[in-house]
């Protein structure tokens, strides 16, 4: 990737090699669970969903600094791309730099899981180790599974299911059937994120033989498959309510973000059109969580 005509620095810099567009995926599951727990009428320690946050928050910026040194490394960003900066990509900050603030970041999110551990119980511990290896083994290590095309996983089951689940059973100390099934929505709007990033992404990838899931099943499927997450995220939050007395309904209110993306998505975008399909999404991720979770807190 060419360097931006005026380079970023300082600060400035590593914010933009976060990639805040992405923490969406961080924020809604833990607001989702919270409602959760809220719906349950338990008493609860409430700073606890505020350490969850803490530790989501650091998971996300952990991945995403983790991605960009891991493919900078290895020649992936070496190719023509359009898309957020990379730092080692870009050639503006060094290998070893952008590697120390993923293990920065790694190293938050593992203190503060420990500490709700000690609180809560120690199998979070368990549940906190894997998704530190998998937030590392996404693009790092000998075979990362993000080139084999099982990123979309990943995404689902630990910023879906985890992150949601695991919310509320630190909140109230129970599995909650209701939080597993909000979290199928949440991970389906976290996964789409990274739909668009690899669709648009295809070119780029395939020639440095990255094979994510749009690599291997090509433009076509993967526009289809966005716009069936998207619409499948939504039936669940209607379907949840029709089967409790939760209103995941109110998700409903990000539709207009949602219909946008799918609309451009749908058309044929392209290139740096799809960086708009982002941004679109990650307000539908968070605009529908975030509703979602008023209306399962307020029925509760």
């Amino acid at each position: 990737m060419n360097p931006p005509s005026a380079p970023l620095t300082g600060l400035r810099l590593w914010v933009a090699g976060a990639r805040l567009r992405t923490l969406p995926a961080a924020i809604v599951p833990v607001a989702v669970g919270a409602a959760v727990a809220v719906g349950e009428g338990s008493d609860t320690e409430w700073w606890r969903a505020g350490a969850a946050l803490v530790v989501a928050l650091a998971l996300q910026v952990a991945v995403n600094f983790a991605n960009d040194y891991s493919d900078g490394v290895r020649g992936t960003d070496g190719v023509e791309r359009v898309g957020p900066l990379r730092l080692v990509g870009s050639g503006l900050v060094e290998p070893g730099a952008v590697k120390r603030a993923a293990t920065l970041s790694f190293a938050v999110a593992g203190v503060v899981g420990a500490v709700l551990a000690l609180v809560v119980g120690p199998e979070l511990l368990v549940v906190g180790a894997a998704s530190l290896v998998a937030g590392w083994t996404y693009t790092g290590g000998p075979r990362p599974y993000g080139y084999l095309g099982l990123g979309e996983v990943f995404v689902f089951v630990f910023f879906g299911v985890v992150a949601t689940v695991g919310t509320t059973y630190v909140l109230i100390e129970e599995i909650s059937m209701v939080s597993f099934a909000a979290s199928v929505s949440v991970g389906l709007w976290a996964t789409a994120l990274l739909v668009i990033n690899n669709l648009r992404d295809i070119p780029g990838d395939a020639i440095a033989g990255k094979l994510t899931l749009a690599v291997r099943i090509g433009d076509k499927r993967t526009r289809v498959t966005y716009v069936l997450m998207q619409e499948l995220a939504l039936m669940v939050a209607v379907l949840l309510t029709v089967l409790s007395d939760r209103w995941a309904v109110a998700a409903l209110v990000g539709v207009p973000f949602v219909f946008q993306g799918i609309r451009a998505v749908s058309r044929g975008a392209t290139g740096a059109e799809l960086i708009g399909v982002l941004g679109l999404t990650g307000k539908g991720q968070l605009v529908c969580g975030l509703a979602m979770a008023a209306g399962i807190a307020l029925s509760g």
